[in-house]
């Protein structure tokens, strides 16, 4: 699954690399998803060879006159053979305007495969109904009482719930019980029912590299003690966690394949964002919670679905820069900076939970790779970028010399970011 998600987000990333360099004059001579060996090619009616390789951890666009696969610099035998005319469909003889707009395609097309594919989510799930309107309802082992599909919430325990801002905002003051009262607009007349624990301590969701993940629990799993103690709450669960200071947890779950079962596990010590866009620590076992039932939904418009996927793409963004800036700062740990392998059982987490998580692991990532490739590192596509503002503001590119010097820096950063990332997946709790 990781291999599909980094074929279809590098694809993504060099078609944007290549139809820009073509709308822009310049000519590609290979198109390869992968690296090392080729398993199949074709020439099209352009020149240009597609070819898939071995080695399915990335790919490249070659140019016309490029000396490697990076475009770090010119292959001079080639250049020297070409006309006047023919060098302006390299990359290093096109105007400062079409190779800058190549090179900033990749990553920008990362960020639009990310906004497609939140959108389509959005335009496929649908948006909940203003009014708390029960859809579907969540397995539980205790059942749902007297609450029903197509049940307007009006009340519970006591408290109004005009809309699902007032139905959040109760979640914490309920007490821990299996039942509550509640009061429902049903088939057109008010109804005092006794329905099941608004937000249950059901999972809606496991978080790779988690101590839930490590102990196999699964989306749809219902936890029911907690160290011999019953619970009915997801705050409860939160409670325990967190007095637990990172001793072990036992467990009781129940799910709705397999019955009742037992599990132990440690919580971790983990850094979340903040409200105010910091950083807060705490302890967790790396799932989520959410309401007993499925709300209504009503078809979500277009503009609502691309205004939504923008600022979560965004959101990503601002997200991953600030978890850098206080990395650095020392604020929260390095282990946050993961590599191949905890991608890899990111990728894993998220199929095992439906496609729908699948689909939009590879939003995420794409969002990742596209922000990535934007750093001012020689090499990366932010490398390039740089080179060009550099030559736009001194008139000419940088010296072989200097350009040769700072590539060789890039390579090695890069580098050291991906065997950093790679020993916290190894290393790191």
């Amino acid at each position: 699954m990781f291999v599909i998600a980094l074929s279809i987000i590098v694809t993504v990333h060099e078609y944007g690399h290549y139809i820009v360099g073509r709308w822009s004059g310049i000519k590609a001579e290979v198109f390869s998803l992968g690296f090392g060996p080729k398993l199949f090619s074709r020439v099209d009616k352009r020149g240009t060879r597609w070819q898939l390789a071995a080695i399915p951890l990335g790919g490249y666009v070659k140019f016309l006159g490029d000396a490697n696969a990076a475009s770090a610099g010119e292959d001079a035998d080639t250049m020297r053979e070409l006309s006047a005319e023919e060098r302006r469909h390299t990359m290093h003889g096109a105007p400062l305007w079409a190779r800058a707009a190549t090179v900033a395609a990749g990553p920008v097309f990362n960020f639009i495969l990310s906004i497609a594919v939140i959108a389509g989510l959005l335009l496929w799930s649908g948006t909940a109904t203003d009014e708390p309107t029960v859809g579907a309802l969540s397995d539980l082992p205790g059942g749902h009482a007297e609450l029903q599909v197509g049940d307007r919430i009006l009340a519970v325990n006591g408290q109004e719930t005009p809309d699902f801002a007032a139905l959040s905002a109760i979640i914490d003051t309920l007490p821990s019980q299996p039942t509550l009262p509640y009061r429902v607009l049903r088939d057109g007349a008010e109804v005092e029912i006794t329905g099941p624990q608004l937000y249950p301590p059901r999972l809606s969701g496991v978080i790779a590299q988690s101590a839930a993940y490590a102990a196999g629990l699964k989306e749809g799993d219902v936890i029911t003690a907690i160290d011999g103690q019953p619970i009915w709450r997801f705050a409860d669960l939160q409670v325990a966690v967190t007095a637990s200071q990172g001793a072990p947890l036992a467990l009781a779950l129940w799910r709705a394949d397999g019955g009742a079962f037992e599990r132990t596990l440690e919580p971790k010590s983990t850094d979340i964002p903040a409200a105010d866009g910091g950083f807060e620590t705490r302890w967790m076992i790396g799932a989520t919670g959410t309401f007993v039932f499925e709300p209504e939904t009503r078809a979500t418009t277009l503009p609502e679905a691309l205004g939504g996927a923008v600022r979560q793409t965004w959101g990503i963004i601002a997200q991953s820069v600030s978890g850098l800036v206080h990395m650095v700062a020392g604020d929260i740990s390095s282990c946050n900076l993961r590599g191949a392998i905890g991608i890899a059982q990111g990728s894993a987490a998220a199929a095992q939970s439906g496609m729908p998580d699948f689909i939009w692991f590879i939003a995420v990532l794409s969002t990742a790779v596209g922000f990535l490739n934007l750093f001012p590192i020689p090499v990366l596509d932010g490398g390039h970028l740089m080179f060009h503002v550099w030559e736009a503001v001194a008139g000419k590119p940088p010296s072989d010399k200097v350009m040769n010097v700072l590539t060789a820096i890039g390579i090695a950063l890069v580098l050291t970011m991906m065997l950093f990332g790679l020993s916290n997946d190894i290393f790191c709790p």
